[in-house]
């Protein structure tokens, strides 16, 4: 009875730290779920229950037995894509129960304690490459691309220093926005005017909660009103943060908040910048969040899926839809990656596509104009961000049933 009492305890020890990990990894709540049962059916606890919440999880391996909780904060941040992929490797162990849960348990703490495979000078130039990628989506001129990049370099240098200081964490995205912004302004008042509201936003994108506003779509959409309304008000927030920031640098340079003006020149790179910022963008993920060995090509695969299904989208259905067919592509193609032997799982090249579909950029420049002056040009970037976020959260939610569907019919596996 002794040993029993143990190996239940181990057991949900292992889940809550399964649990606590796979949420700060960014899955959605009711896929966490839906693992952890997995697991705990296959360790021979069939009834066991699990509700998770945006800072804490619940397991109870029955109804007739206590529950335990675990606060995820613990866990102290996101995971890399590095600590995101072994953790699924354990996942996958542990839903055939082919590790001791009290191993297991050990195995998570030291996956969220392993040191990231590149050094900071590695990472913080990866977070500048990314950045030149996504300002190569956003159609710039090449002074945009210029400032972006030096500004990538900066932010990076933050966001490092915010991850030894997690006291400063909140914070940082105003002192981001700020000092990215107050340069910009500063720069323009020395003559160089070519630069816009574009290359201020590049550089700030990892701030930008694109896969926290979508996913919080995906959760409210499964019914998980807990966990998607905080994570919806997280990334209203976290807009908001930013927006401050740049709206607070423009009062204390004295330069008007930046719009979006229809005169400014556009893509005097040329057309091939556009289709070549994903492959940027891939690079720069793979650098800055520490990618598995093996998967930068997977990476491009999948962001290149979603960006040429925006594309054609955008030329059938229009805008919105362009998001939606996005979403869809970029979903399935990653769960397709997942099954090959060198392939990543599916989150690890999924996650970096919302920075290619969910439209925070505009997000951010539509709060930044309606906290400013032009409040009819915000209102309407608002109101069309939405609805992209919206078309992207639905194209994920149709994925995910297309790609049990056709993993049922090809492949003859259940979903």
């Amino acid at each position: 009875m002794a040993e029993t009492t143990v190996s239940e305890r181990e057991l949900q020890e292992f889940l809550l730290y399964l649990g606590s990990a796979l949420t700060v990894a960014g899955e959605a709540v009711n896929q966490i779920q839906d693992r952890l049962v997995r697991v705990a059916a296959a360790y021979g606890a069939p009834d066991a229950r699990v509700s998770v919440f945006p800072t804490f999880l619940v397991v109870s391996l029955d109804a007739s037995r206590p529950t335990t909780q675990e606060p995820t904060r613990q866990l102290y941040g996101g995971l890399r894509l590095d600590q995101t992929a072994e953790l699924y490797r354990l996942l996958y162990r542990a839903e055939h129960a082919g590790i001791d849960p009290a191993e297991g348990s050990r195995a998570v703490r030291r996956l969220v304690a392993m040191p990231p495979r590149f050094g900071p000078v590695v990472r913080v130039t990866g977070h500048a490459v990314l950045t030149v990628g996504i300002c190569m989506i956003l159609i710039p001129t090449w002074a945009d691309l210029l400032l972006a990049g030096l500004f990538g370099v900066l932010v990076g240098v933050f966001k490092l220093a915010g991850a030894r200081w997690p006291s400063v964490q909140m914070i940082m995205p105003v002192v981001a926005a700020f000092t990215v912004a107050g340069l910009t302004f500063l720069i323009t008042n020395t003559g160089w005017n070519e630069a816009d509201l574009r290359a201020m936003v590049a550089p700030l994108a990892t701030f930008l909660p694109g896969a926290m506003l979508t996913m919080a779509v995906v959760e409210l959409s499964a019914y998980e009103m807990v966990t998607g309304s905080s994570r919806l008000v997280a990334g209203i927030l976290q807009l908001l943060l930013l927006a401050f920031g740049i709206i607070g640098a423009a009062q204390v340079v004295g330069v008007p908040p930046p719009a979006a003006p229809a005169d400014v020149a556009v893509n005097t790179i040329g057309w091939w910048a556009t289709w070549l910022g994903p492959l940027i963008v891939g690079i720069g993920n793979y650098f800055m969040l520490a990618g598995p060995p093996r998967s930068l090509g997977w990476l491009c695969l999948v962001l290149y899926a979603g960006w040429i299904g925006q594309y054609v989208g955008n030329l059938m259905f229009g805008g919105y839809l362009s998001g939606f067919v996005g979403a869809l592509a970029l979903t399935i193609v990653a769960y397709l990656v997942e099954r090959m032997p060198s392939g990543p799982p599916a989150l690890v090249s999924f996650l970096p596509g919302f920075w290619l579909l969910v439209p925070g950029a505009l997000t951010l420049i539509g709060v930044t104009e309606y906290l400013g002056q032009s409040t009819v040009r915000g209102a309407e970037d608002l109101v069309g961000a939405i609805g992209s976020m919206v078309a992207v959260a639905l194209g994920v939610l149709c994925g995910h049933p297309l790609y049990r569907a056709f993993k049922r019919s090809v492949f003859k596996e259940p979903a």
